[in-house]
């Protein structure tokens, strides 16, 4: 039996293994849904790039979706993503470095305390951050606790920090918390996030793109 069909009993119902344990689903389950959305976020993201900077791109089916829209300039792309390494290899004046970590299979990225310790010796003027929900009481989570480890010390040695997120996930539930709305400053959507979202976002100063 496959992990992806394993249900768990709990209190008042039931759910699936990988929210009960903190597994966000698989990559290639993820790159198949809100194309379009994914799509439309890349595009927008983009205009945040400038030549001769210092970019992380974070690990996700929207993130990877920017990797293959980027164009060919003088920067640096440090990432934890097989899937936007991979994106970015056709690449010429683009230098990518990926950092180390564990292999998350469903993520196909690097995560745990290697990846931690790496990204506390580096510094970047822009981080593109996934995220997997965000709900008003508790800001945006994902998954797996690694993970969410690894992207607050993003945040922290990034200069500007930009959540690339499609709409489908507000008040989604996720188990660890990545941080709150005011530690970020751009929210790079696909033009559907409610009225409710963007007067939080203009009370926090974070700018909708």
């Amino acid at each position: 039996m496959s992990l992806a069909s394993i249900i768990v009993r709990t209190h008042g119902g039931a759910r699936s293994v990988e929210y009960v344990v903190g597994t966000d689903d698989l990559l290639l389950n993820r790159n198949t849904r809100n194309v379009e959305s994914k799509a439309i976020i890349a595009r927008k993201a983009k205009e945040l790039l400038r030549p001769d900077s210092t970019i992380f791109l974070d690990s996700g089916s929207t993130t990877t979706a920017l990797a293959r829209e980027l164009d060919d300039m003088r920067m640096i792309v440090f990432t934890n993503s097989l899937t936007c390494a991979a994106e970015l290899a056709r690449l010429e004046r683009t230098r990518t470095i990926m950092i180390g970590g564990t292999l998350n299979r469903y993520s196909l990225s690097l995560n745990g305390s290697k990846s931690v310790e790496d990204v506390n010796a580096l510094s970047f003027d822009l981080l593109l951050l996934g995220v997997t929900s965000f709900q008003s009481s508790s800001g945006f989570a994902c998954g797996p606790d690694d993970e969410a480890a690894l992207k607050r010390a993003l945040i922290s040695r990034a200069e500007r920090t930009a959540v690339l997120m499609d709409s489908s996930k507000l008040g989604g539930k996720s188990a660890f918390k990545i941080c709150g709305l005011s530690d970020v400053d751009h929210v790079v959507s696909d033009g559907n996030l409610t009225e409710h979202f963007k007067k939080y976002c203009e009370e926090a100063e974070v700018t909708v793109l």
